[in-house]
């Protein structure tokens, strides 16, 4: 029996110290918003200003750990931990989604608690600072574009980030029907309709991290496909025991049983299976290989897609 293993290689020094800095800016900078927001808010019993500095509260937490997790995920692998620190990426994901859901319930709460007890607030002031938060959250998503697709925590801080922005334009919308048609209750309205926003942006979020929490098979690779690839390979006649996961949020892994007709052809058809799985997105691969006789003794091996 022989088996293979390739890897996917970390990011860069340079990306590593280019990233630090975008998320230590945006932290900071997060930061700053969101006490702007909380001051505002009470001081004009503000719903919408409340509510968004508790997301954006959120976002500060989400930036933070989706930061530990960049940095533990370049730890070198070691003997009590032989593939490093890599998971680690992957419970972040969950609880910022955890995060966000908690900031939806704290929304929610607040705004049904101010629907028959608003009170007016100034419009003028909901729409400065919501601009102030529209330029905050679109420059911090411009922190994360050029690697937005290097890592799934980087990217879900961009659309974080992005999305608030647009949040904040809507609230911007909010300020200025307020100041048109003096109906407060808008503000509470916007708070309902930001916990809305979050819970759909949120969703996939949630989903895919707990699936990768369970070592499913990741969202964008497709079991049949795979059993495919490995079986158009020539000499390979069978695949079995195949088992698919995440080692992190960049890396995937594939172990598999496969029948080989000839095992003069063994090492250029391992070649051929580890450099196809690579472009289907299997960075990790331990492949295992049995003779057609040996196969027939194996009872119980079952391929479940």
């Amino acid at each position: 029996m022989s088996h293979n293993h390739s890897h996917i290689h970390s990011h860069s020094n340079t990306n590593v110290h280019s990233l630090n800095k975008s998320f230590i800016f945006g932290i900071v900078l997060n930061c700053l918003f969101v006490l702007i927001e909380f001051f505002a808010g009470i001081y004009y019993d503000s719903v919408g200003q409340l509510s968004d500095a508790g997301h954006n509260l959120g976002d500060v937490a989400s930036l933070m750990l989706a930061m530990l997790a960049f940095k533990l995920n370049t730890v070198a692998p070691n003997k009590n931990y032989t593939y490093g620190y890599k998971k680690s990426t992957i419970l972040v994901s969950l609880i910022n989604a955890i995060i966000l859901f908690v900031t939806i319930g704290f929304i929610v709460f607040e705004s049904i608690q101010k629907i028959n007890t608003y009170k007016p607030v100034e419009g003028s002031v909901i729409i400065w600072v919501a601009a102030i938060g529209v330029v905050i959250n679109a420059l911090t998503a411009l922190f994360f574009i050029r690697d937005k697709d290097k890592d799934l925590n980087i990217k879900g801080a961009y659309l974080h980030m992005l999305t608030d922005a647009l949040i904040s334009v809507g609230v911007v919308v909010s300020g200025i029907l307020i100041v048109i048609t003096q109906l407060y209750i808008i503000d509470v309205i916007v708070g309902l309709v930001v916990a809305v926003v979050i819970a759909v942006s949120s969703y996939n979020l949630l989903r895919d991290s707990f699936r990768l929490v369970l070592d499913g098979v990741p969202v964008g690779i497709d079991c049949k496909n795979i059993v495919n690839i490995i079986k158009q390979e020539e000499h390979v006649v069978d695949v079995h025991h195949l088992h698919l996961w995440s080692m992190s949020t960049t890396e995937n892994a594939l172990t598999v049983h496969f029948v080989i007709d000839d095992i003069n052809f063994l090492e250029s058809v391992k070649l051929k299976i580890k450099k196809d799985l690579k472009n289907a997105g299997i960075g990790h691969s331990t492949l295992e290989f049995e003779t057609i006789d040996a196969s027939k003794t194996c009872e119980n091996d079952e391929l479940i897609c």
